[in-house]
């Protein structure tokens, strides 16, 4: 017969003074202990398909006794018997007895006889042990277990709840707060704690038991009336309900904290992964755009009319403001990218990220500064086209009306120089006819100033490549070689009227006088029409200053040239007179000259309607300058105010990044400030942009008012946008690093003041500041060590460290002179009076990640005593610490 000890030694047997025989005859114990146990075997034994209704009497033959032990410990037991006789139900209980001493279980008083026999005692007994065993043994917490480690699990998970303090597993929870502080700890959502009164506890209990139930899985194995009527609610009806709890929330415990660590680290993977690819299509999206956007600038094909040139300016300007900014935002937000990808892989322990070749941060630099060389190469030339067009366009102009006059005047002189009418006149018409080409050839030595001129228009229109140079020089050409037949017909007249001079002596001095004065009246009128009808083209308001005082100094001369004018018509009307008087028969013609005083009143009166009309064109682009001056004036101004400020944001910038007013957090939120301040200064550089279209429309290309360019302030603008930017990704940087690295907020200030101390106010440190630096902080290292220590901090070997770097390495050498000193304190302890370690005891004695960090350091000096394997004191500190530390 087995027998159930009270005084068994198992922890969760001890002490057995609950087995009282009294307090089990309770009948208010009894109840409650039936009711539980029932529901918890019936727990188990659902999962077989099967349940008892009455505890003492269907476990009587020992098959449903045996089929709970199987499924409660996932063993099999001894096959039982089938038969109905009392030796075959003996027989089966012994089997559980068996099996249930077999799993260290000592069981006094208790033997299959009382069992098949349907003691309700001895059968509650037997239960209670097989709950100790297989539902309570098992628990443990804090070094504690099975009943003290359930207690202790239960004083844990309700001691933020008020009115509920668990010192027991009976009167402790009778008032169902219990109960439900342990639901509300670990499924809050299924409980409103709230509303749940200490003064209730009928509600409260129902409420847990009910909850435990529908979603929990947990059955009720309590009436909550049997506990409140009871002045001590059963211990070990209790423990068992609760067990339950213990085992249904430490399950999903452990699997949904195994589940959140692989969740959090495929996430993090996840979004690196997605970094980098993000950062693969921005930098290849960056560069091909860079790629297909500089043949376009680089294309010099020049344009033959001003209009197309203005719609390439034009162009120009729409990708300037609407296809370039955004870029410049894709540039700024790839180097952000860039930045924290790196820190967080360093951060993770995983490799640098490394792009594809030639979509490196610094290939982009590269590409975006052959495309701004590109750009401001383009607009140079743009520029200067527009220029040499307008240019262009006023000089053909001018020798389309030079040449035009020139053609009028020479119409005809190549017939009149070929006459043959000196052969038939009398004496007095061939000295009139020697008077007359007398005059011709001062009229022709007049025009050759035109003549030259016409050529030399013509050859700057060659030289400036103008577009229908060959018809200008066509007519250039046409209007020279008649100009050379001109001179030679002009001499070939002069020798025959010569030879004809000495049989001809009459000569009618008042024409000789008229054509001498009348030609040059009419040349200098000429000229004044072709000036008052000129073209002009300035640039500033002193320019057409200057023309209007020529134009008034020519209006002045005009009473002048009115006197000559009516004096040559006084000497013509004298000619008539003298004709009248003396009958002189003349040919009705001056025969000196061409010009009549009807031509010489229609040119003085053309003379004076343009006059006006030169005053209004003077007027007009008077005003259009002093417009274009007040546009220069007004950008001036503006610029004059934005180009200052951009330098001084910059400024403010720079010394908020190496100052240590306040935390990383406060120098953050300064620097978003300042960021959100920029960005509302935007409408002003707008402005600006509108100014400075105004001017390129009105053509203006300088401006003496300041020395700022658009262009200036579009790169001081970017440059500001993107510093204010990279500052805040490295303040984010270094908040990242500080608390994935535990720096507290003093070594932060500690390592930003070294830093500075030694900055030479570039943002980072050459090696032999940084050299300074670290002895400065206590380091006293060899060239091999400080080799290494470069090779981590500048491992593209730059010759710089950056403020990231330094703290990245002060952290990891903090972090590791922390590991050394906890290492040491265990060498004392494990090496006792022997003096020395040797590997095996590191692994067997220390954590893992301390023990291959010593046999790491330890390498070096294996050998070096006499226990191989092993280190003495002084060797293992020297291995820990370096030679310079000692």
């Amino acid at each position: 017969m087995d027998h159930y000890d009270p005084q068994q030694t198992n922890d969760y047997m001890q002490p057995e003074e609950d087995w009282d025989r009294d307090l089990l005859l309770d009948p208010a114990w009894e109840k409650q202990q039936r009711k539980t146990f029932t529901a918890w075997c019936n727990s188990h034994l659902r999962k077989a398909g099967t349940q008892i209704e009455n505890i003492e009497e269907d476990f009587r033959d020992g098959l449903k006794l045996m089929l709970l032990l199987e499924v409660i410990s996932g063993e099999r037991l001894a096959k039982p018997e089938r038969g109905k006789m009392r030796v075959h139900k003996i027989s089966n209980v012994n089997k559980a007895l068996d099996f249930i001493a077999s799993k260290g279980v000592k069981l006094v008083s208790i033997g299959a006889e009382e069992i098949v026999d349907g003691n309700v005692k001895m059968t509650l007994g037997m239960i209670w042990t097989i709950i100790l065993r297989f539902a309570i043994q098992d628990i443990s917490v804090e070094e504690t277990s099975a009943k003290e480690g359930l207690l202790l699990w239960c004083q844990r998970k309700t001691a933020p709840y008020k009115n509920v303090n668990i010192q027991n597993f009976h009167i402790s929870w009778k008032d169902g707060l219990g109960f439900c502080a342990l639901i509300h700890r670990h499924r809050p959502e299924l409980i409103d704690y709230g509303k749940l009164r200490k003064d209730d506890p009928l509600t409260n209990l129902n409420t847990a038991f009910d909850v435990a139930e529908k979603y929990l899985d947990i059955p009720k194995m309590l009436d909550a009336e049997d506990i409140v009527g009871t002045a001590r609610p059963d211990e070990k009806a209790i423990m068992t309900y609760v067990s339950s709890f213990y085992h249904a929330f430490s399950g999903a415990q452990k699997a949904e904290t195994a589940a959140n660590r692989i969740c959090k680290v495929l996430a993090v993977n996840q979004e690196n992964e997605q970094l980098m690819e993000d950062y693969e299509k921005l930098a290849s999206d960056l560069l091909e755009w860079i790629r297909r956007t500089i043949p376009w600038l680089e294309n010099r094909a020049p344009e033959n009319t001003m209009q197309a040139m203005q719609q390439k300016l034009e162009d120009f300007r729409d990708y300037r403001r609407l296809h370039k900014p955004p870029k410049v935002q894709e540039k700024c937000q790839l180097e952000i990218n860039f930045n924290t990808l790196q820190t967080k892989l360093r951060l993770s322990n995983r490799p640098a990220f490394m792009p594809s070749e030639g979509k490196m941060v610094s290939d982009i630099n590269n590409a975006w500064g052959g495309l701004e060389q590109a750009e401001k190469g383009y607009e140079e030339w743009l520029l200067n086209e527009i220029r040499r067009l307008e240019r262009l366009d006023h000089l053909a102009e001018k020798f389309r009306q030079k040449a035009s006059i020139h053609e009028s005047w020479t119409d005809g002189k190549e017939a009149m120089l070929q006459q043959k009418d000196y052969e038939t006149a009398t004496l007095s018409e061939i000295k009139a006819l020697l008077k007359k080409h007398e005059a011709f050839e001062s009229d022709l030595a007049a025009h050759q100033d035109r003549v030259e001129q016409i050529a030399a228009i013509a050859q700057e229109l060659n030289e400036l490549d103008y577009y229908d140079s060959p018809s200008v020089n066509a007519r250039c050409q046409k209007i020279c070689d008649q100009w050379d037949n001109l001179g030679a017909l002009t001499q070939k007249r002069r020798e025959a009227l010569e030879r004809t001079e000495k049989l001809l002596e009459t000569i009618d001095q008042l024409y000789l006088e008229y054509a001498k004065r009348a030609a040059p009246f009419n040349n200098w009128m000429e000229g004044a029409m072709e000036d008052l009808q000129d073209t002009f083209i300035v640039h500033t308001i002193e320019e057409i200053q200057g023309l209007t005082t020529a134009h008034e100094q020519f209006k002045a001369t005009l009473p002048d040239a009115d006197k000559e004018r009516q004096a040559i018509l006084g000497i013509h009307n004298e000619v008539s007179k003298i004709v009248q008087t003396y009958h002189v028969n003349m040919a009705g013609t001056n025969p000196y000259t061409t010009i009549t005083p009807h031509e010489i009143n229609g040119k003085w009166e053309h003379v004076r309607q343009l006059v006006p009309r030169r005053d209004q064109a003077l007027m007009e682009e008077h005003a259009r300058q002093q417009q274009n001056e007040r546009l220069r004036k007004q950008f001036g101004a503006q610029a004059n105010v934005i180009g200052p400020w951009i330098q001084t944001k910059m400024e403010e910038i720079g010394r908020i990044s190496i100052e240590m007013h306040g935390t990383l957090e406060d120098q953050l939120n300064h620097l978003r400030q300042y960021e959100k301040s920029i960005v509302n200064y935007k409408p002003k550089i707008d402005q600006l942009e509108g100014d400075h279209q105004q001017i390129q429309e009105a053509l203006i290309f300088d401006n003496k008012h300041t020395n700022y360019t658009m262009e200036h302030i579009r790169v001081g603008w970017e440059q500001l946008l993107t510093t204010i930017a990279r500052t805040i990704n490295e303040v984010e940087n270094q908040i990242l690093t500080r608390d994935a690295k535990g720096i507290s907020q003093e070594q932060m200030n500690e390592f930003r003041a070294s830093f500075n101390h030694f900055d030479r106010k570039t943002g980072m440190m050459d090696c032999e500041d940084f050299r300074a630096c670290l002895i400065s902080m206590g380091y006293n290292m060899g060239e091999a060590e400080f080799a290494r220590i470069m090779s981590i901090v500048d491992p593209n070997r730059l010759g710089v460290v950056t403020f990231q770097a330094f703290i990245d390495f002060m952290s990891r050498e903090t972090a590791d002179t922390d590991t050394a000193d906890q290492v040491m304190a265990s060498f004392k302890i494990l090496a006792g009076d022997k003096n020395y370690i040797t590997v095996d005891e590191l692994r067997r004695e220390l954590p893992p990640d301390q023990a291959e960090y010593c046999i790491a350091r330890m390498a070096p000096y294996n050998g070096r005593d006499a226990v191989p394997g092993a280190l003495d004191y002084m060797s293992f500190s020297t291995a820990l610490y370096g030679e310079s530390d000692l």
